[in-house]
């Protein structure tokens, strides 16, 4: 009997300290989920882009209303006349809203499109407090569909989505909700929701990451439902809808594997898919000719060999972020950094969708 009795209390302490452990790296996972998920987004006023530094393109400003009532800044941008489509645009995370994308938008009002661009939940103009996490993005680009095809404020017109890293995510999954969008370009994006979470952990804590992957997915399917299990090969298999995948191989954000790759292997041979494989265009700026960024990065180097202080001490981060400030006001030559499109890229871009929308007639 003390045996039976001991062997009770053993299980039932070893089930005690199972369930302290798990409850334990559940918290310890949604705590740094939130630390780098749940935030809000800014963009840096220094390299903001604004629609005077691009001639002829106008602007018109609308509200709408995501899944919890939040509202969402958008704009409507255009130039010229004889539009064959709307372009709605989906941004990438951490850098504020869709400011740095105002040149990707130019060019495509100059060459036929009509594009709609908002700020994300939790970024620059949109309201919330944090993004709340990657599944946000399809939700607010979902509602932005919607409210482009509903509210009667858009021309009648096909259309077709453009998005960038966690935007390239958002274009893709977001077919499983909307199959009648006519063509998707996603640059550096990902498959699912929690790739970005994964591929960061990687570098931080090696294969140890994956002790936390099942709690992130967990914490996200209870925040966001479905839509924290929707993919974009989910999208893709739910659609008809054209799509290039564009991305570089020496992306250290988003690896090949978290995308492309996956892409690839099911698609290359499917139609319907294009496939732009890059060598050496990183993330941030992969639609984007270098040569200014190498320059400035370059000039940065230099200046900041001429600072008297320790820039990278605690105590100095409010005086070296006022003087960075400073340093891009003073140096920035804000036609070259407005003027940085790949335009051989972003023919390919123009062309694809005027493929698709006249296929679609």
């Amino acid at each position: 009997m003390k045996k039976t009795a001991r062997k009770k209390m053993f299980l039932i302490v070893l089930c005690i300290v199972i369930i302290l452990l798990i409850t334990g790296d559940w918290a310890l996972t949604v705590m740094v989920y939130n630390e780098n998920f749940n935030k809000r987004f800014e963009s840096y006023e220094p390299l903001m882009l604004y629609t005077d530094d691009f001639d002829g393109l106008l602007r018109t400003q609308y509200e709408f209303s995501s899944n919890k009532g939040q509202m969402l800044t958008g704009y409507l941008y255009s130039s010229g006349e004889n539009q064959r489509g709307i372009i709605i645009m989906a941004h990438g995370f951490g850098g504020g809203g869709h400011n740095s994308y105002m040149d990707c938008a130019d060019y495509f009002a100059r060459n036929g499109y009509y594009v709609f661009a908002y700020d994300a939940t939790g970024n620059d103009e949109s309201e919330g407090t944090g993004v709340g996490g990657l599944p946000q993005g399809v939700i607010d680009l979902d509602h932005a569909i919607s409210f482009v095809e509903e509210s009667g404020n858009f021309p009648d017109l096909p259309i077709v989505l453009f998005g960038h890293s966690w935007g390239g995510y958002s274009v893709c999954s977001v077919l499983t909700y909307h199959p009648e969008i006519k063509a998707v370009i996603a640059c550096s994006g990902f498959n699912n929701s929690s790739a970005m979470f994964e591929a960061e952990g990687k570098k931080l804590a090696g294969n140890g990451i994956y002790v936390m992957m099942p709690f992130v997915r967990l914490h996200e399917r209870i925040k966001y439902g479905g839509y924290a299990a929707s993919t974009a090969m989910d999208g893709f298999s739910a659609t008809e809808t054209a799509v290039m995948i564009v991305h570089s191989l020496d992306d250290d954000v988003v690896p090949t594997e978290y995308g492309y790759d996956v892409y690839y292997d099911k698609y290359q041979d499917n139609p319907r898919f294009t496939f732009i494989c890059l060598e050496d265009s990183g993330h941030n700026h992969i639609y984007h000719d270098m040569t200014y960024v190498n320059e400035l990065n370059a000039a940065f180097e230099q200046w900041l060999e001429t600072l008297d202080y320790d820039y990278n001490d605690a105590e100095n981060s409010e005086r070296f972020a006022k003087d960075k400030a400073d340093f891009l006001y003073r140096s920035l030559d804000r036609n070259k950094w407005c003027n940085m499109l790949n335009s051989k890229l972003f023919e390919k871009f123009v062309s694809f969708y005027d493929k698709y929308i006249e296929d679609s007639k």
